[in-house]
């Protein structure tokens, strides 16, 4: 508990009454298990993807029994194992923004820590992206360095024959075609970067009945996304600047998701 205490930033991380607290995988984000948004009920990505990621987290950092139920609550065997986490501090909703590894840490808690390659190839960040069960997300302040080495391993995995994890389904720049929420989220349902189908969710549950894309880059252009495509460096302010649409629902990004750099809020 007294941990928590030590992570920087303007307000102390709240952990639970059992002393856990909410991490977010730095660099990384996998498909989503379930998420509400501002309008609609919760959803999910296809979910056997969704599963695999989370059984490779769990499975990486030392869990050996993993029983998932429907309400998609975990328990776990052994109840806790030995890990670490490097965070910078945490984001507007109140997670730990962090590498995480497993067994011995790296030096003290408090300490700063100077993260190299080989330090982050020991965490579940790069374990993930490296089996291309989660996609690399990346923000201003997650340093260059590190980006590279993640960016790498996504490619290494896209390019794999056959293409690793999510990146054998996915049509995040193909493309996907929308007649529903069914689209993205039935288990044969679309594979594509979470930032983007939790935009895509949000939209269509403003109007369920309308799958129509007509309007996706206004909506887009409302929201608080902003970012930059290196090597440019200006900011942009809208998704709709890194998406296109087609036959009026189709709609595809135009980067790869490592190519994209998001402004932390």
């Amino acid at each position: 508990m007294a941990d928590w205490k030590l992570v920087p930033g303007c307000k102390p991380i709240l952990p639970a009454a059992d002393g856990h607290a909410n991490i977010r995988l730095e660099g990384i984000d996998a498909l989503e298990t379930h998420h509400g948004g501002n309008y609609g009920p919760d959803q999910h990505q296809p979910i056997g993807l969704a599963h695999q990621a989370a059984d490779a987290l769990l499975t990486f950092l030392g869990f050996t029994g993993i029983v998932r139920k429907p309400d998609e609550t975990v328990t776990l065997t052994p109840a806790g194992v030995p890990g670490f986490i490097l965070t910078r501090g945490f984001d507007v909703y109140g997670r730990c923004v962090a590498l995480v590894g497993r067994g011995a840490p790296p030096g003290r808690s408090g300490y700063k820590i100077e993260i190299d390659d080989a330090l982050l190839k020991r965490t579940a960040n790069y374990h993930l992206v490296s089996l291309g069960l989660a996609y690399p997300t990346f923000y201003t302040g997650f340093p260059v360095s590190l980006r590279k080495v993640l960016a790498a391993a996504a490619q290494q995995a896209r390019q794999s024959t056959p293409p690793l994890g999510v990146w054998a389904k996915d049509v995040t720049q193909s493309g996907v075609n929308i007649t529903g929420m069914a689209s993205l989220t039935a288990d044969d349902g679309a594979v594509i970067l979470p930032k983007l189908f939790r935009r895509l969710k949000e939209y269509l549950d403003l109007n369920p009945t309308d799958a129509s894309l007509a309007c996706l880059p206004s909506y887009l252009g409302g929201g608080a996304d902003k970012f930059h495509m290196p090597p440019a460096s200006k900011e942009i302010t809208g998704l709709q600047h890194a998406i296109e649409t087609t036959n009026g629902n189709t709609v595809r990004m135009t980067r790869q998701p490592e190519e994209i750099i998001f402004v932390e809020k």
